[in-house]
Formats: structure tokens, C-alpha cells, sequence
């Protein structure tokens, strides 16, 4: 992505000082700190305290804390892969990441597995790039056919998103908004309506701020405001990303993204969700009743964070003490609600005939 004209991901490995570094993504819009990660322990507090935050970057990052559970000893895989296993529960790429790292280290000496794992980490992130581009490629398409249908009776297509599935949510690119990426690189005229995202606010701290950095005009709207501006015509398409999805096309995205299928279903708006096939749960077919939801602190809830008149970054409390709070992190799209899923191989039906074609 692009950040004051000058190109970053949200992590990378420096060699010269066996690093990893990342985007502290808790402190944005209001600050953009570049923090390193030099143990499992900190690549653990990275992922639960959301410094890095969405499926794909998650995988990646857990990658690279098996590196560095193995350089400091090589001994701990098993252990460094049951730490980070446990830091977020739904997203399937964590999992996947750990797959794939364990499967390259089996049967290596313990001298060769810090190199092997660093050596996989880096592969993962390049993957995620390439990965993350073909998907907005591929969705590019879907806008160009919309925008050929509204360019005669609208200035701009109108498009809306809910929480980050941008390049903060992966190495880079994105995934929901690489499709926007490429749209607004092909000259389609843009405008993106972006949910605010309670409790963490991604979408106002992280969508809007990447989006303005990429020139591209967004407008913040309250979470509840969606369904009323679908109903008065103002939303030509709804694309967001997936932390997990299942074989039979159910989608599983920040909470809040049920509800705005069920109103782009009513109003006959179609409803996109973009996500690497990495994200697809491939042994589960109903998710309804399947995967654990995350519940996150009740203090996300209770309480905000701004940045004051004064310039600090202050977290003030909303709730009255001891009020019981339920901090569900994610919710259920059912397939019947999702028009198609873009993938970085296509598009395909949320159902699992489609979707069996990328297992096979």
C-alpha cells in the first residue's frame, strides 16, 4: 500500500537485524508506528491484542512467530505452535499458516529448522501478495460489468464495506478492498461507504485512512446506516472480506456483516465476499452451528479510544459500571445471502459444488 506516496506492508522481515517488523494497527489513524517482534511472546500479544489484525496477516505473522520460537530453540515447535494456535480461534489462516509451517519443518534436524522456518515465513508472505493482487483482479471484472450498467445515470459507482479487508488486513493489497484497488487503477469512478465498524472501529480507523492515503472517496457512516442507504438507492454493491469460510459458501466476517446481507438481499443489491482460498474451511460445510465465535473483552464495548484536542491518545469509558456486555467478534452470512465469492483462482457460487472445485 501506499503511505504518503512511499510503498509499505504491514510486515516484513529485516535481515540485518533478525527482526520482524509491523504496523502497530491499535494506534491508527492517529499514529503510524513501525514496532519489532523478537520473540513468541510478542508475536503472540501482536495477534490476541490485534497490533496485527485479519485472516490472511494473521497467518503470516504466526509463520514468522514459529521462526522466532525456533531461533531462540529450536526445540519449542510443538509449543510455539500450541501458543499461537490459542490467540485467535476463528480465523482459519492461522491455522493454515501453522499447517503449512509444520509440514515444511517435519523430519528436519533441529539445527536446519530456524532457517527452514524463516525460509517458509517469507515464502507465505510473498504468496499473500500475489494471492491478494490476483483476487482484486479478478473482482475487477465484477465492477467493470456494474459500472458499464450505471455509467449512463450515475457519477460513480457506489460501493459499500464493513470493517478493514484491506492491506492492513493482509501483507499487502487486501482482499475486498484489492478489488477496489484495481477498480479505482483501471479508471472506474469510485465512491466507498464505509461502516465504522463498533467495537474496534476498524473501518473508520483503518478502512477510511487506507482509502484516503489511495486517493480513492469514502464516506464514514454509522453501522446501522447501511440497510437505509440501500433502500434509497444509494448502494450499487456491498464486498467484504472472510475470516473463515465454509465448503457449502457460509461466511464468517466481522460481526455486524449478517445484517448488511440481509439488507442487500432485500433490495436486490448483490453481496461480495473476497478472500484468499487459504480462508475457505474446506472440512466444514454448514457453519451455522460449526466454528467457534470469538468473544472479545468487554472493554471494547465499555469504552473508546480518540485522540484529544491535545493530541494524546486517550480511552475513555461509555458504559455505566457494571454493565454485562457481550463482545461477539463475528458472525454468520449464510451462502444464500452471498451473490459470489472472489478468490484469487475466480469467482465462484457460495454453494459447494462451486467451491469443491478448488479441493479437487
Amino acid at each position: 500500500m501506499k503511505i504518503d506516496g512511499e510503498h509499505i506492508q504491514s510486515i516484513w522481515f529485516e535481515p540485518e537485524s533478525d527482526e520482524v517488523c509491523i504496523i502497530d494497527q491499535t494506534l491508527l489513524p492517529h499514529s503510524l508506528e513501525i514496532i519489532s517482534l523478537q520473540s513468541l511472546e510478542e508475536t503472540c500479544h501482536a495477534i490476541s491484542a490485534m497490533q496485527v489484525r485479519g485472516a490472511p496477516l494473521i497467518g503470516v505473522t504466526a509463520a514468522y512467530g514459529i521462526y522466532l520460537a525456533l531461533r531462540d530453540d529450536p526445540n519449542s515447535l510443538n509449543a510455539a505452535v500450541s501458543a499461537l494456535a490459542e490467540t485467535r480461534p476463528t480465523a482459519v489462516n492461522l491455522q493454515w499458516a501453522l499447517q503449512r509451517m509444520q509440514e515444511n519443518l517435519n523430519g528436519l534436524d533441529f539445527s536446519d529448522l530456524p532457517g527452514k522456518a524463516l525460509e517458509t515465513a517469507q515464502l507465505l508472505e510473498k504468496e499473500d501478495i500475489a494471492v491478494c493482487e490476483a483476487i482484486g483482479e479478478h473482482g475487477l471484472g465484477i465492477l467493470q460489468a456494474l459500472w458499464n450498467e450505471k455509467n449512463e445515470s450515475q457519477d460513480a459507482l457506489n460501493l459499500l464495506t464493513h470493517c478493514n479487508a484491506g492491506a492492513l488486513a493482509t501483507v499487502d493489497w487486501g482482499t475486498a478492498l484489492s478489488v477496489v484497488y484495481k477498480a479505482h487503477a483501471a479508471g472506474i469512478p469510485l465512491h466507498v461507504w464505509v461502516d465504522e465498524t463498533r467495537p474496534r472501529n476498524q473501518g473508520a480507523a483503518l478502512s477510511c485512512w487506507e482509502l484516503t492515503q489511495q486517493k480513492i472517496p469514502n464516506t464514514l457512516i454509522v453501522d446501522n446506516a447501511g440497510g437505509h442507504l440501500m433502500q434509497t438507492g444509494k448502494v450499487d454493491l456491498c464486498l467484504v472480506g472472510s475470516d473463515r469460510t465454509t465448503l457449502g459458501g457460509d461466511v464468517y466476517n466481522k460481526i455486524g456483516t449478517y445484517l448488511k446481507a440481509l439488507a442487500a438481499h432485500h433490495n436486490n443489491i448483490p453481496f461480495y465476499a473476497a478472500l484468499p482460498v487459504s480462508s475457505i474451511d474446506f472440512s466444514i460445510v454448514d457453519g451455522l452451528s460449526s466454528i467457534p465465535i470469538e468473544e472479545r473483552d468487554a472493554i471494547e464495548v465499555s469504552h473508546i479510544s480518540g485522540i484529544t484536542e491535545a493530541g494524546n491518545i486517550e480511552s475513555v469509558q461509555l458504559a455505566p459500571d457494571g454493565t454485562a456486555i457481550s463482545n461477539l467478534g463475528f458472525d454468520v452470512t449464510p451462502a444464500q445471502f452471498i451473490t459470489g465469492i472472489i478468490t484469487e483462482k475466480g469467482v465462484f457460487e457460495a454453494n459447494e459444488a462451486s467451491l469443491q472445485q478448488l479441493l479437487d
